[in-house]
């Protein structure tokens, strides 16, 4: 998902099962990563967030991560609360198969979990019990784990939206105290032209009932759209497509994985190169979107619209 580069107690090859202090708090914008294989017998394992390492009476367990092989694959999640397990929730397009290796990634977001696996979007389990509470890390079953690491997030804006690093901010784009996000659509100018090496970041949170949203790089002079990011949950379809000359022209779709759930956390980068733009969503390449329109000096304002909670957006 984010940057995994900076990871922190990296624990090699655990012995299996496994039972470890967190060594940090858990708050929004921390990272578990869990690399690891599948191996050829095994039926079922799991990775349990949990409230201390007592056995008699049995610890909680605020997040059950449970994949299952033995009759049909498939992630179960659950809470253990006084020694009783909630209701089960269930996912079935599970990514994990038998002798193939795993990257686990949990994020810690304000109201829940969000999994990732092997770079694609998994599940959202939301807290049934305050991760606060949470000190220690359990891993069980038949598994192999290669590696365990923590990133600790400090600057996590999981409430509040970031100062931007924009200008000239249209008037009804002005944060509210309590509101959590920024209203849309949002227009905001960059804070420097468009050229090879700028960047933009744009955090956000997809609404639970998303159809879709646009992430649009514009020329303000001419109103030409340069890029237009438009994922469509509806469909699964990441279409990117520019506006120049008062006409739309061909669309691109093609895309190996669609990084895009509704109610999931999301960061999208945008990177400009010298020929064309490459777009990543937490932390995971997504697409290349080669110039149409040439003038890149020309491209100084950002647009945003349509089904998601805007938290962030930054440009350099």
């Amino acid at each position: 998902m984010l940057s995994l580069k900076n990871l922190q107690n990296i624990l090699y090859n655990p012995v299996i099962p496994y039972v470890g202090t967190i060594p940090g708090q858990l708050e929004p914008g921390t990272l578990i990563v869990i690399r690891g294989h599948v191996p050829c017998d095994s039926d079922r394992f799991q990775v349990d967030l949990q409230c201390g390492s007592s056995v008699k009476p049995r610890a909680d367990v605020a997040f059950h991560f449970n994949p299952r092989f033995k009759w049909s694959d498939c992630i179960v999640c659950n809470t253990l609360k006084n020694e009783k397990w909630g209701w089960e929730e269930i996912t079935y397009d599970t990514p994990f198969k038998k002798e193939k290796s795993f990257e686990i990634v949990i994020m810690v977001l304000k109201d829940k979990f969000q999994v990732a696996v092997n770079g694609k979007h998994i599940l959202l389990y939301a807290h049934r019990i305050t991760p606060g509470k949470i000190d220690t890390l359990g891993i069980y079953g038949k598994v192999n784990v290669h590696s365990v690491g923590y990133s600790f997030s400090s600057d996590f804006r999981s409430t509040q939206a970031s100062t931007l690093e924009l200008t000239e901010i249209s008037k009804e784009n002005v944060l509210k105290p309590d509101t959590p996000h920024f209203t849309l659509p949002f227009t905001a100018r960059l804070n420097s032209s468009m050229g090879p090496g700028r960047t933009v970041v744009i955090k956000g949170e997809v609404n639970k009932t998303a159809k879709g949203f646009n992430v649009d790089l514009v020329s303000g002079k001419s109103k030409d759209i340069a890029l237009h990011l438009n994922p469509r949950l509806n469909i699964k379809a990441f279409v990117r497509n520019s506006f120049l000359h008062e006409s739309w022209g061909e669309e691109e779709r093609n895309i190996t994985c669609f990084p895009f759930s509704p109610g999931m956390y999301f960061e999208m980068i945008i990177y400009c190169d010298v020929r064309e733009f490459k777009v990543a969503v937490n932390g995971v390449h997504s697409l290349e979107y080669k110039h149409r329109f040439k003038e890149l000096s020309n491209i100084d304002t950002l647009e945003i619209d349509g089904d998601i909670h805007l938290l962030e957006v930054r440009s350099w």
